[in-house]
């Protein structure tokens, strides 16, 4: 019962928000993701930013039906996933910030069983690589 009430509230919890960086050193996880991923090159805002085929409603459905089934004992998780959509339109170094290591290392492997080629964001017409924020948050009731 406990799987399926997680998994109900995963499915229905999950925010996107949209990219609110100017640069990429604004964003508030700088310090740890240059440790994780190469940078260079990477935009937050784009004329037209990355997109997931079929949208944003897509790739929740798609990332709640990837991610595996974790017993969570806090009440409350904040987990925000990064990774780099590339120029080409593949996902590159997934990582995550969260106050739950084994949530934070589901999000992650829920992403990158997504093998799926995004429409890369671009700016002035030419394709960009492009940090993408999800933050995903787990409040149990």
């Amino acid at each position: 019962m406990k799987k399926v009430l997680f998994f109900l509230a995963l499915s229905f919890s999950i925010p996107l928000a949209a990219q609110e960086y100017g640069s990429v050193s604004q964003v508030p996880d700088y310090a740890v993701l240059k440790t994780k991923m190469k940078l260079d090159d990477v935009v937050t805002k784009a004329d037209t930013p990355a997109e997931f085929p079929g949208g944003k409603e897509a790739f929740k459905k798609q990332f709640s039906e990837k991610m595996d089934i974790i017993d969570v004992k806090s009440r409350q998780i904040n987990t925000r996933v990064y990774f780099i959509i590339e120029k080409t339109g593949y996902v590159r170094f997934v990582t995550s910030i969260s106050d739950n290591k084994q949530h934070g290392q589901a999000a992650e492997t829920a992403v990158r069983r997504l093998f799926v080629k995004w429409k890369p964001a671009m700016i002035n017409g030419e394709p960009v690589r492009y940090l993408y924020t999800f933050p995903l948050t787990l409040k149990k009731y």
